[in-house]
């Protein structure tokens, strides 16, 4: 049980690491999504993405540790969690303190963490908002009907548009 319980700390070590490198990336994020730097937003989406594939092969670690632990503690009925494993520990409280403290550390790192990425989020949707915006008037304005220009004698003439795109291709 102690080997499974040392194991789970350094994975759970693992995660906090990562997670503590991806605070500094979602807020760079947030600055180059200001800028509107699209080849910087690429590049720390790729950083973003290669510590989401490490993280995800140490959940699945984490995963088959507390399913080992679970059974080393024939607990079957009910959920199973980090929580409930640091209850359970009052007989090892060195272990205990040591994941309490991880437990910690990883909520509020997660906690800080989600909410850059929802206010990356939100400036991410206001970007698509006025993109939305820009395109519906472009394209009212190609879809008007004919173009308001007067003759000589001030008279009202509609013109047919030339084609249905915006530049004009005649030079």
């Amino acid at each position: 049980m102690a080997s499974l319980i040392d194991e789970l700390i350094g994975i759970l070590q693992e995660e906090y690491t990562i997670y503590q490198q991806l605070i500094p990336i979602a807020e760079e994020k947030t600055r180059v999504i200001v800028k509107n730097d699209l080849n910087s937003l690429q590049v720390i989406t790729e950083k973003e993405q290669s510590a989401i594939n490490r993280m995800n092969v140490l959940e699945r670690k984490r995963e088959t540790v507390m399913v080992n632990i679970r059974t080393v503690i024939n607990r079957k009925n009910g959920e199973f969690t980090l929580t409930t494993l640091i209850g359970l520990m009052d007989k090892q409280p060195k272990e205990q303190k040591t994941l309490s403290l991880i437990h910690d550390n990883l909520k509020s790192t997660i906690q800080r963490l989600v909410h850059i990425n929802n206010q990356n989020k939100s400036l991410i949707q206001q970007s698509l908002e006025m993109i939305e915006f820009n395109m519906n008037f472009i394209q009212s304005t190609r879809m008007s009907p004919g173009n308001n220009t007067y003759t000589k004698g001030a008279f009202r003439y509609d013109a047919q548009a030339s084609g249905t795109g915006m530049f004009d291709a005649r030079q």
